[in-house]
């Protein structure tokens, strides 16, 4: 995987990781079951770090 993977990787995991956020915001209005979500979104930050890692090595 070259930079360029990377960093695409990088922005569709962040347009994830927004999309997820309105949808987390939408359940707490409504009071539904937020677990699902918030794992996802813990996920994405981790699946992040990584690559933020790997960038650093480029």
């Amino acid at each position: 995987m070259d930079k360029r993977d990377v960093e695409y990787q990088i922005a569709d995991l962040k347009a994830d990781y927004v999309r997820l956020q309105q949808n987390l915001e939408k359940l707490e209005y409504v009071k539904g079951n937020l677990h699902p979500l918030e794992k996802q979104l813990a996920e994405i930050e981790q699946a992040l770090k990584k690559l933020y890692q790997q960038l650093d090595r480029f």
